[in-house]
């Protein structure tokens, strides 16, 4: 072997060398960047499903006929200011958050995603749940049902236009569970009542602390009844409350299937998540999917990219 065909074989050995470098440091740059890209992509995934938009499924039947069991949508989260994570996630535990500037207030007749786990001693659950009603009244609002029908300010407002509207007789008898305890009303003929606004200042009496007790205590503050009948809030004896929080009536669009203010009282506007903005998909929930094929029918196509009002 002469001395040209070993620089031959040596040049051809660090060629294929270099050539085996090059490739695993383009694979390493194209894997890191592939890494970046998800890495962004997930971060933008976040940061809009805590600050902007957010997906959200039907649960229930007490927005029927506006939505439907098995209806997707997308809610808009920072029209009324978005918020950071208010629970550790997979958790049950509160955080402490911040919540961004709004761009508008909650309005009558907006359909509205709010987290209902502090809203009312009495019918809270213990895991997290977000609940999904129409706005009826606003702050500073005195609300009355009359027969089903919903008067705000004396004004009567017309029933969204795919309520469901029980044809059963309007109930005339007080029912058990409607808020507040005691009331005497019903879920047909309500109130009047009127909704808080922050600044208000509540004249509480032995007859009405059922009225005010959850707002009292949701804000921070203690109230009780002393058995000689006098109010006691923070331990100190007083008749008067400064609200410190707006607060809202919401009424399911299914009147007479609706856990909504009639049962739990107040919706606080802290606890309001976001406005309901659209139908992204919509399908027949109680076919499993090992009925593949079933399921798939039961698409709703007409109500895809439906805007929620």
């Amino acid at each position: 072997m002469d001395i040209h065909q070993i620089n031959t074989e040596k040049e051809s050995t660090e060629t294929l060398n270099n050539k085996a470098t090059q490739a695993k440091k383009t694979f390493i740059i194209k894997l890191r960047e592939y890494f970046d890209a998800l890495l962004f992509a997930g971060i933008a995934a976040i940061f809009l499903k805590v600050f902007i938009i957010e997906a959200y499924r039907i649960p229930t039947g007490s927005m029927e006929n506006t939505l439907l069991t098995g209806d997707f949508l997308l809610v808009n989260k920072f029209i009324y200011g978005a918020s950071t994570p208010r629970y550790v996630p997979f958790t049950d535990l509160r955080l402490p958050y911040l919540r961004l500037p709004a761009i508008s207030k909650p309005k009558t007749g907006d359909i509205v995603i709010f987290d209902f786990s502090n809203l009312n001693e009495r019918n809270n659950p213990k895991e997290i749940v977000n609940y999904i009603k129409r706005i009826v009244a606003l702050p500073g609002d005195t609300i009355h049902i009359i027969d089903r029908n919903v008067f705000v300010n004396s004004e009567k407002i017309p029933s969204p236009p795919d309520a469901k509207i029980s044809e059963v007789p309007v109930q005339q008898l007080p029912l058990k569970g409607i808020f507040p305890e005691g009331s005497g009303w019903n879920e047909d003929n309500y109130g009047p009542l009127y909704i808080p606004k922050k600044g208000d200042e509540l004249l509480i009496t032995p007859e009405n602390i059922e009225t005010w007790k959850n707002i009292i205590t949701n804000e921070g503050h203690s109230i009780r009844l002393s058995a000689d009948r006098r109010i006691f809030i923070d331990e100190k004896e007083t008749s008067y409350y400064t609200v410190k929080k707006n607060y809202y009536f919401v009424l399911g669009d299914n009147r007479n299937n609706s856990s909504d203010s009639r049962y739990w009282g107040f919706l606080s506007e802290e606890n309001i998540i976001g406005e309901a903005l659209l139908i992204y998909w919509s399908w027949n929930p109680n076919i499993p999917f090992s009925k593949l094929g079933e399921l798939i029918s039961s698409i709703r196509w007409e109500r895809i990219g439906k805007i929620i009002n």
